[in-house]
């Protein structure tokens, strides 16, 4: 197992509207853009001190006929796509998109875990193309990774037995359960908790880090975005805040405690 399995190395914004993302993300998180030409038309890059951070595909009538929201979908290092895809089925997930070659970039599949939520693998071509270690805490980066899980004791063993994560320690949050904190090769870099009956299906959510999260949440607001939750602080130490972009996209913020 290379030291890239299991880590985040991209993010991808689904939207409808690429152009006003753009804009979003710009003046909230202060991400640059660069134009990256692929087959079909060029692809959208979000950059941060001119590394890349993640990209944006337009969200088309074929998605949103299959009832896909905008969203946001984290791309994690795999040693071998084909292989992976194939252990997220035997161990209950399944494979939602093939793996697929993107020339030049790497093979990547689309997976879900055994309840529902969604992540991108993928084996970047070279592998050490693979997104920097930006260490957590560098602003404009994508700092923690909280999945709302279907059942988070069942979900938190295919994800280490899928990516090697390991289990870093645990919150007990009362009625609400387990906090599961993990890690991987860039460290401590998320939670799993068993999703509130508010959230109707399992799904992941990604903080991006910024030096000021009460001011990048009256930015959200400003550029017509709406917060969801906080600013707040957590037991960590870190402070965060959740928000929608204007397209509905969930996305949150957060000021580390490193």
């Amino acid at each position: 197992m290379s030291d890239d399995q299991g880590r985040f190395i991209w993010y991808e914004l689904m939207t409808p509207d690429v152009e006003a993302a753009k804009a979003f993300y710009n003046k909230v998180v202060g991400w640059t853009v660069q134009e990256m030409p692929m087959p079909g038309g060029a692809y959208t890059v979000f950059e941060a001190a001119g590394a890349g951070v993640g990209g944006v595909m337009p969200l088309g009538e074929e998605h949103e006929a299959q009832g896909v929201p905008p969203n946001w979908t984290a791309y994690i290092c795999v040693d071998d796509c084909d292989a992976a895809a194939e252990k997220a089925k035997s161990l209950g997930g399944n494979v939602m998109r093939p793996p697929t070659d993107i020339p030049g970039v790497g093979r990547f599949a689309i997976i879900t875990d055994p309840h529902g939520a969604v992540t991108a693998i993928m084996k970047p071509v070279p592998p050490s193309d693979a997104r920097p270690r930006a260490p957590r805490g560098t602003p404009g980066h994508g700092s923690w990774h909280e999945l709302y899980a279907g059942n988070a004791d069942a979900d938190v063993s295919f994800y280490q037995k899928l990516f090697g994560w390991t289990e870093t320690g645990r919150f007990d949050m009362g009625p609400m359960g387990a906090y599961h904190l993990f890690g991987n090769a860039d460290g401590q870099v998320g939670g799993i908790m068993t999703k509130p009956a508010e959230i109707p299906a399992a799904c992941w959510g990604y903080y991006f880090e910024v030096d000021d999260p009460d001011a990048a949440a009256e930015r959200v607001k400003q550029a017509g975005g709406a917060v969801v939750q906080g600013p707040m602080d957590v037991p960590d130490g870190s402070r965060i805040v959740q928000a929608t972009d204007p397209q509905g996209a969930n996305f949150a913020l957060v000021k580390s405690n490193v």
